[in-house]
């Protein structure tokens, strides 16, 4: 019954953009981590409720544009993760085409700076004003020892990721990517409207794999994160269905 009652409350948030209301869902985005269109439909085939689905480069690269129709066709809402980064004039033409799908999310690399990011937006609302856009900040699986010794990046990771998001707000994006742990410093930046997807969601008690900066879906929620984004956790459970709905409950009640 209380799955029932999450099923049929969907959580929305609101937002003003240029004039005009968007909604964008707040449910668990799930990684789908595979590699073929057929694992992908075995896999949604357990669910019968609408989803928030996220493609990476893994899948999209194998399966194509196809794939997207066939999800959407299902009614799910798309993240399309390919973190785009090149040089401007690239990103905004392929910005352009990404914005003929019929997706509801996708992002670049802040690292590719202002003008890059700015070239990616104008592109994007050539034929979609809905698509949102995030900039990737730091990924999860980044410590401060990388930070420093691979990137000669000096500060902290919190400044860091404050930084690039500064950036991305500055460019007019709707938000970043960034682990939960500097949620509350961005919203506290930012604002609450400015989109905070993160990902290295972990439930209590489960395998960290190659995440390094993570919290359970309750510390995210509380940490300020809009979105949450779980893959393995769902994806490799024996019953991917009951673990969604329990991560789903605890984000959004």
């Amino acid at each position: 019954m209380r799955n029932n009652f999450f099923i049929l409350v969907h959580i929305v948030e609101v937002f003003k953009i240029r004039g005009v209301e968007h909604i964008m869902n707040n449910l668990p985005i799930i990684a789908l981590d595979f590699d073929s269109s057929e694992a992908v439909d075995t896999f949604l085939d357990q669910f019968d409720e609408p989803l928030f689905v996220k493609i990476g480069m893994e899948l999209f690269y194998q399966t194509g544009p196809q794939l997207i129709a066939s999800i959407k066709a299902r009614g799910h809402d798309i993240f399309l993760d390919l973190k785009l980064h090149d040089i401007p004039n690239t990103v905004g033409k392929a910005m352009e085409g990404l914005s003929k799908l019929n997706v509801d999310l996708v992002n670049v690399h802040a690292a590719g700076g202002t003008e890059m990011m700015t070239r990616a937006l104008e592109g994007l609302k050539k034929h979609n004003q809905n698509i949102k856009i995030v900039a990737v900040t730091q990924l999860t699986s980044t410590t401060e020892t990388m930070l420093r010794n691979e990137q000669n990046i000096q500060s902290s990771i919190e400044d860091a990721v404050l930084n690039y998001a500064h950036l991305a707000k500055t460019s007019g994006l709707d938000g970043v990517v960034c682990s939960p742990l500097e949620s509350a410093l961005l919203t506290g930046e930012l604002g609450k409207n400015f989109l905070k997807v993160t990902p290295g969601i972990r439930p209590a008690n489960t395998h960290l794999d190659d995440q390094k900066r993570i919290t359970t879906p309750e510390e995210a929620k509380q940490l300020g994160s809009t979105h949450i984004v779980v893959g393995r956790p769902i994806t490799k459970s024996n019953n991917p269905v009951a673990s969604y709905h329990k991560i789903k409950e605890s984000w959004l009640s």
